[in-house]
C-alpha cells in the first residue's frame, strides 16, 4: 500500500517546505524506496501557464506536458525523478473539474458543496499520484500557511485521508518558525505553539515539527515544544540556516528524520546510499575557479523567473570546479542606442538568452546575440533564444529584409518564425502550446551530437511558434547548421554555427532536465567552452 507524507507550513511563508519535502524524498530514495512528489497551490488559476513570470516565477514543465509551479523543478533536481500531471494541483484545477462534473450531471442532481465534493476531488488527486507513479511513498507539499482561508479545503481533505488510511499510512510534517529575539537573546516557541494549535483545531495533529531557526535548538526548547504541541521530542527536527542548500538533506539525515517516518510506516530502515550527495557538497564548498555568464532576459528583476536556467548553469560549473556568477541583463535596456555592449559584456565569458513570450525587449536580445556571434563569445539560446538567433542570422548574415516572427509582427514580410498551421485557429492561451517531451534526431558530426553522444533525444518543450522551413536553404547556404530535427513533424529543434567558438541554440528547454550531479549536455558544453581561453 502507498504511504502518504504531507508537509504543511505555519507562522510565515518561505520557511522551506519545498526543500524539506525534497530533502526527505532524497533520503527515502537513498534507502531504496520509490518516491513521488506533489504540490498543492491555492490560487484559482488552473495552472501557472498564463501567469506573469515576474509575479509568479518560472513555469516548470513536466515530461508529459503539464505546466507547473517552479517548486517541481526543485523536486526533480533533488530526487532525480520525472514528475507528471498529478504533481501540481491548484484550487482552479479542483474547482474546474468539480464544475465540469456538475454540468455533465455526474452528481445526479445533488447540491455540490465544499464537503464532500471539493474535498473528494482533492483526495482523488492525492490517490491518483500514488497510482500513476507506482511509488512506495508520495510526499505532498501544501502551499501557503495553516490558517489561510484558501487552504481550508485542502487541510480538511488531508484530515479525511488521515482518517481513511490511518497513522501507519500517513505522516504529517509541520514546518514552522522559531524566531530569535535579539536583546533578550532568546528563541521563542509561542508562534510554533499557536500554529500547531491552528492545525489541531482543523483536526490534524502533526507527527513531526521541522523548526526553522538560526542555530540548533536546546533540549529545553524541544521539551517545551513536545509538551505543548503533543509531538515526540525525537520528532522535533532542527532546520538551521546553511550556506549550501545541499547540506539540508544531510542535516536531516543526521537527525534520523527519514528513519522516524519509516518507523511510523512500519517499513524497513534500509541502508542509505548518500555518498554521492556528500561528494556534491564537498565539490560545491570547494569551488576553486569562477567565471561570469551573462543572462539576457526580459524578466530579470525576479531571478526566480529563470531559476532552472540559473541552476543548470551552476550544475555545469560544479563539474568544472567553477563558481558561476550570473550577470543579470535586462534586454529592454540593451535597446537604448547609447548602451555600450562592450562595457555590458566586458567580464562575461559566455552569453545565454533564455525563453520568454511577447515583443517586449526582443530587439535587445537580438543585439546581445549579434554581439556574441560577431565577437566569438560562447552562446547558448533556449526556445525564444533560438528563434531570435535565427532571426538575427537571417537579418545580419543572410540580409533578409524584415526578417522577424509573427509573434512580434503579424504582417512581417519574411516570417522566419511562424505559427504551425494547426495553431493558427487557437483562441485559448492556456495549455495550447507544444508542451512536454518530443523526440529529436541529431545530425552526426555536429556540436549537438558531440554533446549528447547519441542519435535520438527526448526534450521538454513550451512554445507555440516554430522555425519556418521555407527559409532553411538560404540559412544553410550562409553557414547555419540545423543539427536537431523532430522528424515526425519536420520541425527544427537545434541550430548551430560551426565556424563560431561555441554557438548553439535549442527550441526546447534543456534546463528542465539538468541535475546537480548530472549537468545537462548543452549546459555542460556551454560552460566548458566559456571556461576555455
Amino acid at each position: 500500500m502507498t504511504k502518504y507524507v504531507f508537509v504543511t507550513g505555519g507562522v510565515v511563508s518561505g520557511l522551506g517546505k519545498g526543500i524539506t519535502a525534497s530533502s526527505l524524498a532524497l533520503l527515502l530514495k537513498s534507502r531504496g524506496y520509490k518516491v513521488f512528489m506533489q504540490k498543492f497551490d491555492h490560487y484559482i488559476n488552473v495552472d501557472p501557464g498564463t501567469m506573469n513570470p515576474i509575479q509568479h516565477g518560472e513555469v516548470f514543465v513536466t515530461y508529459d506536458g503539464c505546466e507547473t509551479d517552479l517548486d517541481l523543478g526543485h523536486y526533480e533536481r533533488f530526487i532525480d525523478e520525472e514528475l507528471n500531471y498529478t504533481s501540481n494541483i491548484t484550487s482552479g484545477k479542483i474547482y474546474s473539474s468539480v464544475i465540469e462534473k456538475e454540468r455533465k450531471g455526474d452528481y445526479l442532481g445533488a447540491t455540490v458543496q465544499m464537503v464532500p465534493h471539493i474535498t473528494n476531488e482533492i483526495k482523488n488527486k492525492v490517490y491518483e499520484a500514488g497510482i500513476s507513479s507506482g511509488a512506495d511513498i508520495v510526499i505532498t507539499e501544501i502551499g501557503g500557511t495553516v490558517g489561510d482561508i484558501e487552504s481550508q479545503s485542502f487541510i480538511e481533505a488531508l484530515r479525511q485521508i488521515q482518517y481513511e488510511k490511518g497513522s501507519e499510512n500517513t505522516f504529517f510534517i509541520h514546518t514552522t518558525l522559531l524566531p530569535f529575539i535579539y536583546g533578550s537573546d532568546e528563541i521563542k516557541t509561542k508562534p510554533t505553539q499557536n500554529s500547531v494549535k491552528d492545525l489541531r483545531n482543523m483536526g490534524i495533529r502533526p507527527d513531526a515539527l521541522v523548526c526553522r531557526a538560526p542555530f540548533p535548538t536546546s533540549d529545553a526548547i524541544k521539551n517545551k515544544l513536545a509538551l505543548f504541541c503533543s509531538v515526540d521530542k525525537e520528532n522535533i527536527i532542527d532546520s538551521i540556516d546553511v550556506k549550501n542548500i545541499y547540506q539540508i538533506p544531510i542535516n536531516y539525515y543526521n537527525q534520523k528524520f527519514d528513519e522516524i517516518v519509516l518507523k511510523q510506516f512500519k517499513l524497513p530502515v534500509k541502508k542509505a546510499d548518500i555518498k554521492y550527495w556528500e561528494n556534491l557538497i564537498e565539490t560545491v564548498d570547494n569551488l576553486n575557479k569562477e567565471i561570469e555568464i551573462a543572462l539576457v532576459g526580459k524578466y530579470v528583476e525576479l531571478h526566480d523567473a529563470y531559476i532552472s536556467v540559473a541552476e543548470s548553469l551552476r550544475h555545469a560549473g560544479y563539474k568544472y570546479n567553477t563558481k558561476i556568477n550570473i550577470n543579470w541583463i535586462d534586454s529592454e535596456k540593451l535597446e537604448n542606442h547609447n548602451t555600450n555592449l562592450k562595457e555590458v559584456f566586458k567580464n562575461s565569458k559566455g552569453i545565454i538568452v533564455p525563453g520568454g513570450f511577447g515583443s517586449r525587449g526582443i530587439e535587445g536580445k537580438i543585439k546581445a546575440i549579434k554581439y556574441a556571434r560577431e565577437n566569438n563569445i560562447p552562446f547558448l539560446g533556449i526556445c525564444l533564444g533560438m528563434q531570435l538567433a535565427v532571426i538575427e542570422f537571417a537579418r545580419n548574415v543572410c540580409h533578409i529584409e524584415d526578417a522577424s516572427s509573427t509573434e512580434f509582427d503579424a504582417m512581417c514580410k519574411n516570417p522566419i518564425i511562424d505559427l504551425m498551421a494547426d495553431q493558427k485557429s487557437v483562441i485559448n492561451m492556456g495549455g495550447t502550446l507544444r508542451l512536454g517531451n518530443y523526440e529529436c534526431t541529431l545530425k552526426k558530426g555536429t556540436l549537438a551530437y558531440k554533446d549528447y553522444k547519441q542519435d535520438k533525444i527526448l526534450e521538454r518543450h513550451r512554445h507555440r511558434y516554430e522555425f519556418n522551413n521555407h527559409y532553411k536553404e538560404i540559412l544553410k547556404q550562409n553557414g547555419m547548421v540545423f543539427s536537431g530535427i523532430n522528424e515526425q513533424a519536420n520541425l527544427v529543434e537545434i541550430i548551430e554555427l560551426p565556424k563560431h567558438k561555441h554557438f548553439i541554440a535549442s527550441q526546447f528547454h534543456p534546463e528542465f532536465k539538468s541535475r546537480p550531479t548530472k549537468p545537462h549536455p548543452l549546459f555542460d558544453s556551454f560552460i566548458e567552452a566559456s571556461i576555455k581561453k
